[in-house]
């Protein structure tokens, strides 16, 4: 063996362990089986183990880890705080996990120009309790906003309840220090709106991992809201409260948000947050506006009346910030209320147009029946984005959980949506790519991850379908 193919030979076990804390120190290298882990699992239902853990401080460690790794051939998966729902955070193939537990920090909060430079483990509520006291905040807030991190944001270019008048995370992201798989350091964009020539920090928001290392985010800060009114609206069917979506938005009114459960859903998050939900709605929605104190009665009383026309039984409008909290508490914790009803849950993230909501909600109803588990919807109905939760107990449901998500996907797509929203694609939903792409279209993007990533080290087997995970699925592109 050359010494060139003895350098660039891949390490892996205790080798690799032992070569990464020769170059880290003990303190930021984790390798104990015991502590791997901790590592082989995020929030979706996929696992594997990495080899090493690395826990960087600072750029020049990121950098320094992404060389070593280069130069040995090693996959390098990075990692917030594993809350993702996609598998993206799995180390498929792997190689060393990068946490970002310690780079954790607000950098600057730059009021005048309302931007915030922070470091990707920063945790994304954490952010806006810092800039509230200038009347700031930053704008997506996924429903584990509690946990979640902005380098996991930026990654899966996450949204939230909020996100239907502000956008998603990349309407957000104006600059980025990445660290490339080689272990070249690149800053994209920075503190100004736009920038001249391609729009490398679009191309990298929502990502998930593919293209780089992201090691610090510039992010907008938007002025918090004078005022609020925040509507439940309950309604004997699902139905009903889906078309009063779609009314809401014709009717000229565009709410800061817009969610919706069913009664599965309601039903656990009464049991588990007692937010004040009727336990008989078939559908329940929450509306929110938001923006100065003059003109927002005139909104909600617009929406209550569609809501009314529609079939809306019971209409409350929050009285105080109290009161509008714990109807918010509900919604953000409805995930975590379903185990309330069963052990685990697989949960989906198709998008559809507004106006398909009723039919495909339908649609998830016969899907249900057919497979016989139970599915409970809690989703930004504003968006179309639904997240189907497929309850199960046991491992060998598996299979056939999958097969309901991958219906209810394909129910998305005939309905003209997509096959995700905010929870990426990562290892979870790549053998499905061809559902919504033709070859052309993945070639296309397989061209962008080489431009950045020749060597396809960094997280590998996510987005794009893999020969041997995908070849028992026979999909092909729509349209």
């Amino acid at each position: 063996m050359t010494t060139d193919t003895a350098v660039r030979a891949r390490l892996r076990g205790a080798a690799l362990v032992d070569a990464l804390v020769g170059l880290l120190g003990p303190d930021k290298v984790l390798g104990t089986r015991e502590d791997l882990l901790t590592y082989e699992y995020d929030g979706a239902v996929d696992t594997a183990t990495p080899d090493a853990v690395v826990l960087p401080q600072d750029t020049a460690d990121v950098a320094k880890i992404a060389r070593f790794c280069h130069e040995r051939r090693v996959p390098i998966v990075p990692r917030g705080a594993g809350t993702g729902l996609s598998g993206g955070a799995i180390p498929v193939e792997g190689g060393v996990v990068v946490s970002f537990a310690r780079m954790a920090r607000i950098l600057e909060i730059d009021v005048p120009n309302r931007r915030a430079v922070v470091q990707p483990g920063l945790i994304n509520l954490h952010l806006s309790t810092a800039a509230a006291p200038y009347g700031l905040a930053f704008v997506p807030d996924p429903s584990s906003q509690k946990a979640c991190t902005l380098g996991g944001n930026v990654a899966e270019n996450s949204g939230g309840p909020h996100t239907l008048a502000y956008g998603v995370t990349t309407n957000h992201v104006t600059g980025l220090e990445i660290v490339l798989s080689d272990g070249t350091i690149v800053r994209l964009g920075g503190k100004a709106e736009d920038a001249e020539g391609y729009d490398l920090v679009g191309a990298f928001v929502g990502s998930e991992g593919t293209l780089g290392l992201v090691t610090e985010i510039t992010v907008k800060l938007t002025p918090l809201p004078e005022d609020k009114r925040t509507i439940m609206a309950a309604f004997p069917e699902i139905d009903q409260a889906s078309e009063s979506v779609s009314a809401i938005i014709a009717a000229g009114i565009v709410p800061a948000a817009i969610e919706l459960m069913d009664r599965l859903a309601t039903q656990a998050v009464e049991a588990a947050v007692r937010a004040g939900y009727p336990l008989d709605a078939g559908g329940i929605l929450l509306v929110e506006v938001d923006g100065l104190r003059d003109g927002l009665d005139d909104a909600a009383a617009r929406i209550e009346t569609v809501c009314r026309e529609h079939g809306a039984t019971t209409l409350r409008r929050a009285a105080s910030a109290l009161e509008r909290d714990r109807l918010w508490a509900g919604r953000k914790g409805a995930f975590a209320a379903m185990g309330r009803l069963a052990p685990a849950y697989y949960v989906q993230d198709g998008v559809i147009p507004r106006t398909r909501l009723p039919a495909v909600l339908r649609r998830v109803r016969e899907i249900s029946a057919r497979s016989g588990l139970r599915i409970a919807n809690v989703f930004h109905a504003g968006d179309g984005n639904l997240h189907p939760l497929i309850l199960f107990a046991r491992d060998d449901e598996l299979e056939r959980v999958r097969e309901a998500g991958l219906d209810i996907l394909r129910a998305c797509i005939e309905a003209g949506g997509s096959l995700t929203g905010e929870h990426g694609v990562g290892m979870e939903k790549n053998c499905y790519m061809p559902l919504q792409f033709s070859p052309s279209d993945l070639a296309a993007m397989r061209r962008v991850k080489t431009a950045f990533d020749p060597d396809g080290l960094a997280n590998p087997g996510k987005v794009f379908p893999t020969p041997g995970r995908c070849r028992e699925y026979q999909l092909t592109a729509t349209g």
